[in-house]
């Protein structure tokens, strides 16, 4: 027990001995040394010292496999814009595969339109559809047809003046007009009023006024310069009898005069003057029409036509009927 103070006591001493006589910690300075002037250069020489060893080559990593390429890429001149980069636009397809996609889209072409006597109109996209008859008058080929409303000279003469019409159906089988014209005047004669008729019949009507009644009249009261009209285009039966066969009244094809006219406003009437002493040029008149139309009928013919003379453009088998 008693060496142990023995023992302390040298090791005391030896560790006094060993001791510094200040304090290793640095004594904190005064406010006027606080950054005395050898402390900033040797500052500033230590930061250069850490900058140099910064960019020293010993502090880089060691290039990577490929670095040299890299570097390549890196250094590479301007970017070019992506939009015009060649390699960014899509490859134009297969000058094949475009006629394909044209070929799809390309319209079928139309079935022509077969024409002529008794066509139909049919949907060209169903096979055995249903026939759809075309109608039962049809504009005849040629003059007025598929044209209405025209004003002037119609059926392709210039003295015969009037205006073209749609086609007229009726009711009643065998009444009708394919291409009707309404005439109000024919080789410079006015009609008392419009008359309706085909071209035949309108184109016989002026053939008779320039070669049948002017030159029967000649200059007689100044010259005849007006037709009266009776009747032209409706729907009957002959003579109006029940049960009869239509007349070419139905068919357009006639056209009835009851009086005449002149420069002077004299005027002739059939039922009075046919027989009387004016009659002579009416009656050459009359009897020219023969030809021209195919059926003539006048006072003393059948007893229904005494007022009237009745002109129309039937054929019949034997020649122009004319009483």
């Amino acid at each position: 027990m008693a060496s142990g103070p023995l023992v302390a006591a040298p090791l005391r001493d030896t560790a006094g001995s060993l001791a510094p006589s200040q304090t290793i910690r640095p004594q904190a300075r005064g406010g006027a040394d606080a950054l005395p002037q050898p402390v900033a250069a040797e500052t500033q020489a230590d930061l250069a010292a850490a900058a140099s060893l910064v960019s020293s080559d010993t502090l880089r990593p060691r290039a990577r496999p490929g670095a040299t390429l890299a570097a390549a890429v890196s250094t590479a001149g301007p970017a070019t814009p992506i939009g015009l980069y060649p390699a960014l636009r899509p490859a134009a397809r297969p000058a094949g595969m475009a006629v394909a996609r044209t070929a799809q889209v390309s319209p079928a072409p139309s079935a022509p339109l077969r024409q002529g006597r008794g066509a139909s109109l049919h949907n060209p996209n169903e096979n055995g559809g249903q026939v759809i008859p075309a109608a039962v008058v049809r504009p005849a080929p040629g003059i007025g047809a598929g044209v209405t409303g025209t004003r002037g000279a119609v059926c392709g003469v210039p003295g015969i003046m009037g205006e073209t019409l749609s086609p007229i159906a009726a009711r009643v089988g065998g009444c009708g007009i394919a291409n009707p014209v309404k005439i109000t005047s024919v080789n410079g004669v006015r009609l008392s009023q419009a008359a309706t008729m085909d071209c035949d019949t309108a184109r016989a009507l002026n053939a008779w006024v320039q070669r049948g009644l002017k030159p029967a009249f000649g200059a007689t009261n100044g010259g005849v310069t007006g037709l009266q009209i009776a009747g032209s285009y409706v729907c009957r039966t002959r003579n109006h009898r029940a049960g009869a066969k239509i007349s070419e009244h139905g068919r357009g094809r006639a056209v009835d005069i009851s009086g005449i006219q002149f420069a002077n406003g004299a005027k002739l009437s059939i039922l009075r003057d046919y027989k009387g002493r004016q009659g002579s040029p009416i009656r050459a008149a009359h009897r020219a029409a023969c030809g021209i139309f195919g059926t003539t009928l006048g006072p003393g013919s059948d007893g229904m036509h005494e007022d009237h003379l009745h002109f129309d453009t039937a054929r019949h088998r034997n020649g122009a009927y004319c009483r």
